[in-house]
């Protein structure tokens, strides 16, 4: 990626985070960058391609930084237990997780469910970002219950996909002190009824 290119994302993730994606167009991005539109549509060829690259690269930074705290609290290749308190560490440790990326980099919420309140249609070309990223943290979540034992690892991957979704919105609502603690204890809660 060109340094132009890499302005303009930074200048669109920045806007896009801040604003809304409707709301932010081509000409403030350009500005935004120290580019021309035409670099902007030379490099990227529409608005739309400049948003599926935003939310990619800021799903793969989460991930990155998910799976060091993962790694940290017991995660594969680490020596943590994948039975009891390293499985349910590694729980907790997606719920800490959130709250400390939400308090660097997501004041505003989550920039999926954001983007997904603009972007609704299939059809757009940023959809199925949004769709895997979310997809993904079902998977996680699900995999997590699994190794918690033998059990209902849909169901309770589900239930913990749904505790986190909602301490995302409560916190970019601002609604709830803590969400992701409170999530969190009801998460560890679950697993414990699960364990015993």
């Amino acid at each position: 990626m060109t340094p132009a290119a890499r302005r303009v994302l930074e200048a669109a993730g920045r806007l896009f985070y801040a604003h809304g994606i409707h709301a932010v167009g081509v000409d403030l991005i350009a500005a935004e960058a120290g580019v021309t539109k035409k670099t902007l549509y030379d490099r990227f060829g529409s608005k739309e391609q400049v948003v599926v690259e935003y939310l990619a690269g800021r799903d793969e930074r989460w991930r990155a930084f998910l799976a060091e705290r993962l790694e940290g609290a017991g995660g594969e290749g680490s020596e943590g237990s994948a039975e009891g308190d390293g499985g349910a560490a590694r729980v907790s440790a997606v719920f800490d997780a959130s709250r400390d990326w939400a308090a660097e980099y997501g004041a505003k919420g989550c920039a999926m469910v954001n983007a997904h309140a603009e972007i609704s249609d299939p059809a757009h070309p940023a959809y199925p970002v949004i769709a895997a990223q979310k997809a993904w943290m079902l998977e996680l979540f699900t995999r997590l219950a699994g190794e918690l034992g033998p059990g209902e690892a849909d169901r309770v991957g589900r239930v913990l996909m749904l505790l986190h979704e909602g301490a995302l919105v409560a916190h970019g609502l601002g609604v709830v002190p803590d969400p992701f603690g409170d999530a969190r204890e009801q998460a560890r809660a679950l697993v414990g009824v699960r364990r015993s």
